[in-house]
């Protein structure tokens, strides 16, 4: 009987420390990952697919915009949109928070760099022309012909003009 009792507290013993262990090494076990995100979608569009409308309020009236991927207000979040100027629409000087990358389509635009509108400075990006600018570059823009550009980077895509009485926001 003595036998049988050493038996059962062992077993006894075996089970709670067992039962113990298990339970200690499941609690140092990292969380499973999350699932992975869901696939891109896979866009197409042909240029009349696109939904152009009036640009954003913070360039000057005039302007035509489509989004055609992503959405450039928020944070984080690629975006490519195109833009249509009528011939001599101009964006004076201003810069953007984030860096902005831009390729035109078709026309001239016709860029400078700088605090002041210079004609004399700018200088003509053709079809097929390609302009990169750093977070708060401070630059403008007159299109030369109409003219369509696609811009794309990460948002959010905000326009700061270097002098406020430019904001079309502000004029009523």
């Amino acid at each position: 009987m003595r036998r049988w009792k050493l038996a059962a507290g062992a077993a006894a013993c075996l089970t709670v420390f067992g039962a113990a262990l298990l339970a200690q090494e499941h609690a140092h076990k990292p969380a499973p990952p999350p699932p992975p995100p869901p696939p891109a979608r896979h866009i197409m569009l042909t240029p009349d697919e696109l939904k152009w409308g009036p640009a954003s309020p913070s360039l000057p009236p005039g302007a035509q915009m489509a989004v055609v991927s992503g959405d450039p207000s928020v944070k984080g979040q690629p975006f490519v949109v195109r833009a249509k100027f009528t011939d001599g629409y101009r964006v004076p000087p201003h810069w953007h928070p984030t860096e902005e990358n831009l390729t035109i389509l078709s026309g001239t635009l016709m860029m400078g760099t700088g605090d002041k509108m210079d004609p004399a400075a700018m200088r003509p990006l053709t079809a097929g022309s390609y302009s990169r600018m750093g977070a708060n570059v401070r630059h403008y823009v007159m299109a030369k012909g109409e003219t369509t550009i696609q811009v794309h980077g990460i948002g959010p895509f905000m326009v700061t003009y270097v002098n406020p009485n430019d904001d079309p926001r502000k004029k009523k």
